[in-house]
């Protein structure tokens, strides 16, 4: 039975892939950026177990608990506030960068000895700005280039460990997260015109499952025609 650490399972593409890896009896370590919401994940999937650890707060991760052996490591948490490179504050800034990027980085860094004690998998859920940055995307874009460059940094450096990493990039995806960009871009919000997060978390799955002689570096999931 294989253990999986997600963050971002509360919801959208996270909580998709909880159900998937919880519903054929996977472990499951949960993190959650409070111990009301850790308590809420541990209700949901009963069985698993749960981290408190706010991302926006990259330095409270070094005092998380992981267990000796991690078959993946899948970031699924994300923050985004649009704006123009002239209006965004350094507050906004600040929570996309740690959030997206730095606690990513060291929840990963934390977990490599346990990682590498199970070859496994490392699995950033990125997104299409982290391939390109349009206006008002500078600080989620940035956030999401660094990922990239993480990624990519990650995979040269532990490929003799028997770790992998992927990087997914998602188009716009049915989510909360969703939502509440179509409110700051002051558009009308339908979630039947968009991937759905379980799509996503397949694709995800799939990169975890994949037989041990490949890799799956990048995959882009586009919204159909």
């Amino acid at each position: 039975m294989a253990t999986h650490l997600l963050t971002g399972a509360g919801s959208g593409i996270g909580a998709a892939l909880a159900d998937m890896l919880h519903a054929r009896g996977d472990s499951l370590l949960l993190v959650g950026r409070s111990p009301e919401r850790a308590g809420e994940l541990a209700e949901r999937w009963q069985g698993a177990e749960t981290l408190v650890a706010d991302l926006s707060d990259p330095g409270a991760i070094a005092g998380l608990d992981l267990p000796a052996s991690l078959d993946s490591v899948v970031h699924a948490a994300g923050a985004v506030s649009l704006g123009g490179v002239g209006d965004l504050s350094v507050k906004e800034w600040r929570t996309q960068l740690d959030v997206n990027l730095l606690a990513p980085a060291e929840l990963t860094r934390l977990a490599l000895p346990a990682l590498r004690a199970a070859r496994g998998t490392v699995v950033f859920v990125n997104s299409g700005a982290g391939l390109r940055a349009n206006p008002d995307w500078a600080a989620y874009a940035a956030s999401k280039h660094g990922l990239r460059a993480l990624a990519d940094a990650l995979r040269a450096e532990e490929r003799a460990n028997g770790v992998r990493v992927t990087s997914v990039y998602p188009g716009r995806t049915a989510t909360p997260m969703q939502e509440r960009v179509h409110q700051q871009e002051g558009k009308e919000y339908d979630a039947g015109e968009w991937i759905r997060a379980e799509t996503v978390a397949d694709a995800i799955l799939h990169a975890l499952d994949l037989p041990r002689d490949a890799t799956i570096p990048d995959v882009t999931v586009s919204p159909g025609p």
